[in-house]
């Protein structure tokens, strides 16, 4: 393990709405206030913020991110850097230490939460990289020249880390899987070290990863349908459970050409999918979204005297959130988020987070990149009724990316700064927490 030199760690308040705090333009109209109590989740009372941030160049030298505040929000949060790109990252990963995106807690296990994993979105010699919160110190997990694009991470019931690539065209192939025409998806086992290809699950341009209930792995096409992919929805079912190396890969077609009502799950080839699962998508008539890319599952939602879960899903370049009940073979599809009919100034909606009550928070893609709080009603509500900007980010040159509420203290949320501006282009790990009222 390489030790790094202690950093600075210094906690400062977010800055708060004032006159000049946030641009109010003609796209990025007013949100309705949110309101909020206890019960709805630590984060969740708020004043939406009235715009997004104006933009504000990052520091030019890297001492003077000890005071750095790239964010801004209403409300008493504060905000501290945990990580960045120059002290944490690239000692570690070198060129692959680049782009923190995606992250995850070790969720089960004996030091459950102690680690938070990171991906690293680079072009080549990617790396995932692990920080432990009790040390403070960062290594390599896995690093390999033929990784690219990392993107997508989840940890999975049985205690590993699922990370992908986010490539519907693999400039480097894996030599264990060399004829996989796009990303693949790879599993870490913390107590090995070994990390290994999960081809099953299909070759394509990977984001979004998460499980259902009943232990299905659902993903996505980070493409669109007819420009360069499929744009689909995926299920995998392992056939055995715990075992992702060989499973059922099906995609998501909807009957109706609105695409939203009734699905079902159409069965892939599962000797095709290792090549191109796009394709085979496209042959097998899976319905395509514009970039979808990421997804969260709420489990075990009341319905009708039953129970299901709801996934939620990102399209990207169709400024939309979709909401699937999963039901065995079938689902149904609704537009739950939707920008010009129940949100005005949602821009390139990228990745997604539950709290721990089940409000979504939907991050952008986009500079400015804002963080939008929604309602679901516990996962209920077919179509979002309410919506409002959580978070700014002033650096527009950037983007948030892998915000994830700390699954041990429900005050205490994390989101790296990706594609940092500036000429240090320095990617930073954000520490957001809402401090506990005392009286």
């Amino acid at each position: 393990m390489l030790r790094l030199a202690p950093r600075l760690r210094i906690t400062v308040p977010l800055l708060a709405i004032g006159l000049g705090a946030c641009s109010d333009v003609a796209d990025r109209a007013v949100a309705p206030t949110i309101a909020g109590n206890a019960a709805s989740g630590a984060f969740a009372a708020f004043t939406p913020l009235p715009g997004s941030a104006a933009c504000v160049a990052p520091p030019a030298a890297h001492a003077d991110f000890a005071t750095y505040q790239p964010l801004i929000v209403s409300g008493n949060l504060t905000q501290r850097i945990i990580l960045d790109q120059i002290t944490d990252f690239t000692p570690v990963a070198g060129s692959g230490g680049d782009l923190p995106d995606m992250l995850t807690q070790n969720e089960t296990g004996p030091d459950a939460f102690r680690y938070i994993y990171h991906t690293h979105e680079v072009g080549s010699n990617g790396a995932l990289t692990v920080t432990d919160m009790t040390t403070g110190i960062t290594t390599v997990a896995a690093q390999q020249q033929h990784y690219e694009a990392l993107d997508g991470i989840v940890w999975t019931p049985w205690g590993t880390v699922l990370f992908a690539e986010e490539r519907s065209v693999a400039t480097f192939r894996d030599p264990q899987v060399p004829d996989a025409v796009g990303g693949l998806l790879y599993e870490y086992d913390p107590a090995t070290g070994q990390t290994v290809p999960r081809p099953a699950f299909g070759a394509r341009s990977h984001e979004g990863l998460r499980f259902d209930s009943h232990g299905a792995l659902y993903g996505i096409s980070e493409s669109t349908l007819g420009v360069n992919g499929s744009g689909a929805i995926f299920k995998f079912v392992p056939d055995v459970a715990g075992d992702l190396s060989a499973g059922q890969l099906y995609g998501l077609q909807v009957k109706d050409p609105s695409r939203t009502g009734r699905a079902r799950w159409v069965a892939l080839d599962r000797d095709a999918v290792q090549v191109n699962s796009d394709a085979e998508a496209i042959a097998k008539g899976a319905t395509g979204w514009g970039r979808p890319e990421d997804i969260e599952v709420i489990p075990n939602v009341p319905m009708g005297g039953r129970r299901q879960d709801v996934m939620y899903v990102t399209s990207t370049s169709e400024n939309l959130v979709l909401r699937l009940v999963l039901d065995g073979a079938e689902a149904t599809v609704s537009n739950f988020l939707k920008e010009g009919v129940n949100v005005f100034g949602l821009n390139n909606p990228d990745n997604l987070e539950l709290d721990e009550v089940g409000n979504l928070y939907v991050v952008e893609d986009n500079g400015p990149s804002d963080v939008w709080l929604v309602r679901t009603g516990g996962g209920q509500l077919s179509q979002a009724t309410s919506a409002g900007r959580w978070i700014s980010l002033a650096d527009c040159s950037a983007e948030l990316s892998g915000l994830y509420f700390d699954r041990t203290d429900s005050r205490r949320a994390w989101v790296h700064v990706q594609h940092a501006g500036g000429a240090l282009s320095n990617d930073l790990m954000l520490e957001i927490t809402k401090p506990r009222l005392t009286q």
